[in-house]
């Protein structure tokens, strides 16, 4: 089964991280994810840009709003994202939980659908 591993970060915890602490892990993100590449449990990872350089888009009643940022207000954003191979959720929650940033932040674990199937039963 193929889960997304969203990393969310949250800005006041990481600036309380003492001096070198972030380099040093996000050093130790790099070799664990190197090592998951290696056994063929991580399929990918990108590192977000900071939310103040996004845009959030709606279409309502036909008429398009783009808004600068993320729409909703939180403390915690989304950073950025592992797509993993696990047998089954309670696998890829012990891989999610081989990351730190959870300290930084939270870590959420989600199945990936079978689009294929999604097609089948729809007719695409």
């Amino acid at each position: 089964m193929k889960f997304l591993v969203m990393i969310y970060s949250d800005d006041q915890l990481l600036g309380e991280l003492p001096s070198g602490q972030f380099d040093q892990m996000m050093q130790g993100c790099f070799r664990h994810a190197d090592e998951l590449a290696a056994e063929g449990s991580l399929l990918g990872s990108q590192q977000l840009e900071h939310p103040v350089t996004a845009r959030t888009v709606r279409v309502r009643d036909g008429k398009t709003a783009v808004f600068d940022g993320p729409f909703a207000e939180t403390r915690e954003y989304l950073a950025g994202f592992n797509l993993i191979e696990a047998a089954d959720m309670d696998e890829a929650v012990r891989i999610a939980q081989s990351f730190p940033w959870s300290r930084t932040g939270a870590i959420e674990v989600r199945p990936i659908r079978d689009m294929d199937a999604v097609r089948q039963r729809v007719g695409a």
